[in-house]
């Protein structure tokens, strides 16, 4: 059985050896690789929570499902806010 705890360390959230920034990242260069606004995208995924907003180029669309969205959300509030 796969576990889907999250692993949390001092510089961010820990997914195997990728952070929560190094996805965000992959998954932001897989969509604009494919021509897409990867905002926009990005934005959709997070408020649907439909992971076709994600292409699967490069595995995109796998990585992304490795962050809860409330996590990310969380995330993205704490950076933007420098809390």
């Amino acid at each position: 059985m796969e576990n889907r705890n999250t692993m949390v360390y001092a510089g961010g959230e820990q997914i195997g050896q990728k952070t929560t920034y190094d996805i965000l990242k992959a998954v932001y260069d897989a969509l604009d690789e494919k021509g897409y606004n990867a905002i926009d995208q990005m934005v959709g995924y997070i408020l649907s929570g439909d992971p076709s907003y994600i292409t699967g180029h490069n595995n995109a669309r796998n990585l992304i499902r490795h962050i809860e969205r409330d996590d990310l959300v969380e995330e993205l509030l704490k950076k933007y806010l420098e809390k």
